[in-house]
């Protein structure tokens, strides 16, 4: 049987996708995938609506979804969908961002300004990692 690669995308439901993309672009390295040609041209062929679209960082983009990529390729897609409600429970999966060493409490205070909440520190053995939430209450593990 051949092994087949498969590609990933990694799905968040967001109040904001747009921003929640771009915050998760700025932490990862990755990329806010640029959809301002194609929305433009489903605005003009009358295929979408202006109401299904919004403006973002001066670029016109599609209201409820955003996805951001890693530029090498190698990275899971991540995909931002509107949804009505908010997040009330914690998640059920998370991803786990790992940091150069010596570098955590640097990258938690420079999160946390970027709008992230500590949730706390934990550790096993020697390996320690905190547990933050991004802005719309995610969870993710910085080690």
């Amino acid at each position: 049987m051949t092994e087949q690669r498969r590609n990933v995308q990694v799905t968040f439901d967001a109040a904001d996708p747009n921003r929640l993309a771009a915050w998760w672009a700025a932490l990862l390295g990755y990329e806010v995938e640029d959809v301002h040609d194609a929305v433009t041209e489903m605005l003009g062929a009358g295929t979408i609506a202006e109401g299904d679209v919004t403006t973002f960082g001066g670029l016109r983009c599609f209201a409820d979804g955003a996805a951001a990529s890693d530029p090498t390729g190698l990275g899971p897609r991540l995909y931002f969908q509107r949804v009505p409600e908010p997040k009330t429970a914690k998640n059920r999966v998370h991803l786990d961002v790992p940091l150069a060493a010596g570098r955590l409490e640097d990258e938690v205070a420079r999160l946390v300004g970027d709008g992230a909440t500590l949730v706390g520190y934990e550790s096993q053995l020697d390996h320690r990692w905190a547990v933050l939430a991004d802005p719309e209450g995610n969870e993710f593990c910085l080690h």
